[in-house]
């Protein structure tokens, strides 16, 4: 019989002992008495690395540490071998059926080799390196199928089912039943972890889990903590051997358990308060600590008895035996007056263990006289007492571990020594009892006040979740879920109309319905609709919703929907035009060749800007004379025939103007509808005139206030030249906002109205909400930190320590769990991106960043989108030239053709089955540029797409809020979403951290270039209304002048400092952050 503990963490997981190392746990391992110990944390790196290099391979799929790192003692078990099977345990904290869930699932693999290729999988989902136990925004579905697809033999099991925060049955974000949490892969779990709050009684009592095979491990965080919990094996000693057991139940002779009495979330309680509570007991407070008011924990037991179908001591057929035990040096403890992690204590049981064996065998098997001669009759009498199962129990609450007595208080009295289990704890334990219902009973007056004053908050209104899903009706009108604004909105069949809608209005709602009702109501042919977005993802999903709500395809696809370049370059390739269009990276490769030969001292990205305004003939103060390089700029693109995004427009203004009179080119354009319409500029507009001419309606909608793109030449008085082109023009303005709680709205309202303009008015649908709460930080550094704990705070914490200190503090509050998906870090520029992430990774948060990074403009990016466009289209000559310069320094001769053709014939055929993501690590090592970061940010944004063809065209016509990049994955992982203010327009959050609102930041200036303010104030409007129910503004000494435009009653002030939680960040300093590896 073996005994076997496969659930550990190594010294690489958070809130271990460093002594978690393969030597002293092979040394404890054998002071216990276990035969078979996981080694915890596979998916770290350098865990692995230390495994490879301190371990051998035993029996099959088993390793044993090697004679050089073994630590010899005197002790028990120094002739035992034990031996380690690869296991690791992973956090799941993801959104699903509308509920956070937190699950936990511990993973048994057959070698370390299989350990690589699934952490190199599960590193390209999230980061695993900054927590031996790392968190993943992936569904446990998933989590299951990608180990399943990797390595069959996989054992797969829900850990510690029953702790509250982080389990499968978890009462705060589990789920209440395992096909709900694993679907169709639920066939696929064939075991369950009990946890310590739990043992297999408590388990039977749900016939649901009747199925699955009860396993117990101790989920140890240093050495001496091995063995909490075991299993009973009577396997061959071998990973099939385990595998049978776990999975099939073969050789499973048993548990060894705590007595769930001692676990942190037996009972129901509030520890704050020192109130333990039964099921029954808290079912009376209705969940509602008496003391403070506050919401009870519940435990496992109360979460058994919610789910249960069974009464208690019910015993299934079959079920295995188990035993309840309590380590040794608290049997020592109790008869010695001392704390059990006392030296005297410790001396003791090590003399015990070098005298009789392991510990194990001590508890369960050697005889009562051996013991009481090695360490006397009151230890002996403790052991025997255990064995009989003769305890005296107080069950653990709230995060505080239970009580455990082998010793009646009138025994205590008598006989000298003999305390609690727990002595250190006895005497604050006796006078919590005490307190309790003394100040329960002497208060009952306070109690009944608190009661009244529970009500009345309760009674309070909250902030109310609006679904803003447009256009399908289901049992009711078209017209039935609008407003009356936004009905108006709709059906206005003027020449012109012009819809001012502001943050939250339904803009999107009202558009879609806009072309609904022409289509269903007013039977206009879809070939006649052409609709313009600003952003490729935005004419998609105005796709899909119109699908939706027609039930099929053939409507979107006979309209004319897509961006204003989309558009026309389907336009003028109709007209048979024959050309090639200039991705931003060939634009910036012949931008800098202009600019070389005519000696202009710009970068690429600044003169392409200014060249972009000139065709636009807006042209603010310039900073260089730079016609003779405009005009080389343009022979190259005439040369090369190539057109780059501007004259996408400006020639399809030509061939419009040239053919006023051809109704055909005009008649996709009857019915014109433009999105965003404050960010046109010039071009645009003089485009949406020459579209209209002849139509018959037109029909604007966007906000003024959110008119962000000067820079590109936009202008926020678009709609006021509007009303001067069309007479006729009919404006509404949509003004009741379904989006944000009041506080943010009047705050938000206060800063823009500073701007000129009429006055504004956005009223809140939603009641109550929080105040804006503005943090003050020391530095950059610090608001990073900060950020990072407070996203921490705001899921509800990422580990069981997190969780607990939230809780304590009570610090939740508007009392709801975030998933990673419903935060959003918004800032002004890229560059702050790069110290948000380093803190994220450290805090172990998942992330993707959002928008069009600045890294597409290192050669090595461009180089590599060159080469990987002139394979997909061998026309594509100034690709080709383009790659052979960038990534081999070469002109075009017999030489780089060969290098060119050799790598040519290796990726074209890649290039159309190959997934990006692969097809891009390959090429990276081939180039040696593995190491590369500019390219692994390229890699990191290809995981979201299918096939290569799809990612590069997003790079060629995607705007800001197209493009978003991750560490890389292929599955939907719930993550926080980092983007600048402008990539975040038109999307919305639960939760916003809008970083570095200070003076030189927010609005964006410096002596050089002084800030645009009526522009920067729309831009920081913008960011503010971005949040549905929580907003932080982060600051630091020299703060905005905007932050004084926010009224007092809406926002709270705090200092960053004052927030610090303890954790393993609150000291880093940037060399920490930077340091290698990380």
């Amino acid at each position: 019989m073996y005994i076997a503990d496969l659930h550990i963490h190594s010294s690489y997981s958070r809130a271990t002992s460093r002594e978690c190392t393969p030597e002293h746990l092979d040394l404890w391992a054998r002071r216990k008495g276990i035969n078979i110990l996981g080694t915890g944390d596979f998916t770290h790196p350098a865990w692995r690395e230390e495994l490879n290099e301190k371990l051998e391979e035993a029996e099959e799929g088993l390793y044993t540490l090697k004679k050089e790192y073994r630590i010899e003692d005197n002790l028990a078990g120094s002739c035992m071998q034990p031996r380690f099977v690869i296991s690791g345990e992973i956090s799941s904290i993801y959104k699903k059926n509308g509920k956070v869930r937190k699950v936990h699932s511990l993973i048994l693999l057959p070698g370390l080799e299989d350990a690589q290729k699934l952490s190199k999988k599960l590193e390209t989902i999230g980061n695993i390196h900054s927590d031996g136990r790392p968190i993943l925004g992936l569904d446990c579905r998933d989590l299951l199928e990608i180990t399943l697809e990797l390595c069959p033999r996989v054992i797969f099991i829900p850990a510690h089912i029953w702790t509250p925060h982080f389990s499968l049955f978890g009462a705060f974000s589990g789920f209440d039943t395992v096909e709900e949490c694993f679907e169709d892969l639920t066939p696929y779990i064939h075991a369950m972890e009990t946890g310590l709050s739990s043992d297999p009684a408590m388990n039977w009592r749900l016939s649901a889990l009747d199925g699955y095979n009860l396993v117990s491990n101790s989920d140890a965080h240093s050495p001496a903590k091995l063995g909490r919990e075991a299993n009973l094996l009577d396997i061959p000693l071998s990973y099939e051997g385990l595998y049978r057991a776990v999975q099939e139940g073969m050789g499973l002779a048993g548990t060894i358990e705590f007595f769930p009495e001692e676990g942190k979330y037996h009972f129901d309680g509030h520890r704050k308060c020192h109130l333990c509570l039964s099921p029954q007991e808290a079912e009376a407070y209705g969940g509602i600590c008496p003391v403070c008011g506050r919401k009870i924990t519940i435990g496992v037991s109360h979460r058994i008895d919610a789910l249960s179908d069974r009464a208690e001591g019910f015993v299934p057929d079959g079920a295995r035996p188990y035993e309840s035990i309590v380590p040794l040096p608290e049997v020592i403890a109790a008869s010695t007056g001392r704390p059990s992690a006392s030296v005297k204590v410790t001396q003791q049981y090590m003399e015990i263990l070098r005298k009789l064996g392991p510990e194990f065998y001590i508890l369960r098997e050697a005889p009562i006289e051996d013991i009481r001669h090695a360490s006397g009759y009151l230890v002996s009498e403790g052991v025997r007492r255990l064995r009989e199962g003769k305890v005296l129990l107080s069950p653990g609450f709230d995060g505080e571990y239970g009580k455990v007595r082998l010793f009646k208080q009138t025994e205590i009295d008598g006989l000298e020594g003999q305390l609690s289990l727990f002595p250190d704890m006895q005497q604050e334990a006796a006078a919590s009892e005490e307190k309790i219902p003394d100040n329960i009973c002497k208060r009952e007056q306070e109690e009944e006040e608190r009661r009244l004053r529970r009500t009345e908050k309760a009674a309070e209104p909250e902030v109310q979740e609006i679904s803003q899903t447009a256009g399908a009706r289901v049992e009711c009108g078209l017209l039935d879920p609008l407003n009356e604004e936004q009905r108006t909105a709709v059906v206005t069949a003027a020449s012109a109309v012009a819809v001012i809608a502001g943050p939250g209005t339904g803009k999107t709602k009202t558009l879609i319905t806009r072309l609904l009702y022409l289509l269903k109501e007013r039977g206009v042919s879809p070939s006649e609709i052409t609709a313009v977005t600003f952003t490729k993802k935005a004419s998609q999903e105005m796709k899909d919703r119109l699908n939706e709500a027609m039930g099929s395809k053939r409507a979107s696809r006979a309209m004319n929907i897509g961006t204003f370049h989309s558009i026309c370059s389907e336009f003028l390739k109709n007209q048979g035009l024959d050309f090639k269009l200039a991705d931003e990276m060939e634009a910036l490769e012949l931008a800098e060749e202009a600019i070389k030969e005519c000696g202009l001292k710009l970068t690429p990205k600044k003169f392409l800007g200014l060249v972009s305004l000139k065709k636009m003939e807006y042209n603010p103060q310039a900073e260089a004379d730079i016609d003779a390089a405009f005009n080389c700029y343009q022979r190259k693109l005439r040369e090369q025939n190539i057109l780059d995004f501007d004259d996408l427009l400006t020639e399809t203004i030509r061939i419009m103007k040239e053919n006023a009179k051809d109704k055909k080119k005009h008649r996709g354009f009857s019915y014109l509808l433009v999105d965003e319409f404050q960010d046109v500029n010039p071009i645009q507009y003089e485009l949406i005139r020459e579209w209209n001419r002849g139509g018959r309606e037109l029909f604007v909608i966007g906000d003024p206030d959110q008119s962000i793109y000067g820079f590109r030449g936009s202008d926020s008085k678009c709609f006021e030249r509007l009303s001067e082109d069309y007479e006729n023009l009919v404006s509404v303005s949509l003004r009741k906002n379904y989006r944000s709680a009041p506080p943010i709205i009047h705050s938000a309202l206060a800063v823009i109205s500073v701007n000129p303009g009429k006055e504004r008015v956005l009223e809140p649908f939603c009641t109550g909400g929080d105040p804006v709460r503005i943090i003050k930080a020391k530095s950059d550094l610090s608001e990073a930190i900060f950020a990072a704990k407070e996203i921490n705070r705001l899921i509800g914490g990422i580990d069981m320590l997190d969780t607990q200190s939230h809780m304590e503090k009570e610090n939740r509050r508007d009392g709801k769990v975030r998933s990673f998906s419903d935060i959003a870090l918004l800032y002004r520029t890229h560059h702050q991106a790069e110290l948000l992430e380093k803190c994220l990774q450290r805090e172990g948060i998942p992330y993707v960043v959002a928008g069009r990074d600045d890294f597409l403009s290192e050669k090595t990016v461009r180089g590599t989108v060159s080469f990987f466009r002139s394979i997909a289209d061998k026309g594509d000559i100034l690709a080709k030239k383009t790659a052979l310069k960038l990534m081999w320094g070469l002109g075009e001769n017999e030489i780089s053709d060969s290098i060119y053709s050799t790598m040519e014939e290796k990726y074209s055929l890649q290039l159309k089955k190959g997934k990006p993501q692969k097809i891009l690590e390959a090429w990276m090592e081939d180039m040696d540029l593995s190491e590369d970061k500019a390219l692994g940010k390229l890699a990191g944004m290809s995981v979201f797409y299918k096939n290569m063809g799809e990612f590069l065209e997003d790079l060629s016509f995607a705007q800001e809020g197209d493009l978003k990049r991750c560490q890389g994955r292929h599955y939907d992982s719930d993550a926080v979403t980092l983007m600048t203010l402008h990539g975040s327009k038109g999307l919305e959050f639960p939760a916003v951290l809008l970083c570095g609102v200070k003076k030189g930041t927010i609005p964006l200036e410096n002596e050089k270039h002084p800030a645009d303010m009526e522009e920067e104030r729309r831009l920081f409007y913008v960011g503010m209304t971005r949040a549905k129910e929580e907003l932080i503004l982060l600051t630091q000494e020299g703060t905005s002048v905007f932050l004084a435009d926010i009224p007092e009653e809406y926002a709270v002030r705090e200092d960053a400092e004052q927030q610090k939680v303890k954790s393993d960040m609150g000291q880093l300093s940037l060399f920490d952050l930077f340091e290698p590896g990380l």
